[in-house]
């Protein structure tokens, strides 16, 4: 019998291998360059940028960055070579699988988001509904 469950019981001596997890966001290496610039800029506490999904717009939802003097509890990091973009805990499930941009051209230059989680956007592109 304990042949049995020896042949069934999994080793203790053998650890779990964890994969890494991928960033919930792709930040572009232009994105990450404005974040670099952003953070140069900022005040000297600031620890990075946090990537926020306030309710606001005429679709609900808009995308907001803000300076950081240290993460708060549940913000996820996502290290960036320009600096970390904390994503905070509430929009996570919001922006998992994004891309995030940054666009210049003539008229306007500016973060852009490439979201699958968003089912709708206003008609300028500045908030989105899921």
């Amino acid at each position: 019998m304990e042949a049995l469950l020896d042949a069934v019981t999994p080793a203790a001596a053998e650890p779990r291998v964890r994969r890494p997890r991928p960033p919930p966001i792709t930040v572009t290496p232009a994105a990450a360059e404005r974040i670099a610039d952003l953070i140069a800029k900022a005040p000297e506490a600031a620890a990075g940028v946090r990537l926020t999904t306030p309710k606001r717009g005429c679709s609900g939802l808009a995308y907001s960055l803000a300076y950081v003097t240290a993460p708060a509890p549940g913000d996820e990091p996502v290290a960036t070579p320009g600096g970390t973009l904390f994503i905070d805990a509430g929009a996570l499930m919001y922006l998992i699988g994004s891309d995030m941009d940054w666009v210049e051209d003539d008229f306007a230059a500016g973060f852009v988001f490439t979201n699958p989680n968003a089912k709708g956007q206003c008609g300028c592109g500045e908030s989105f509904t899921v």
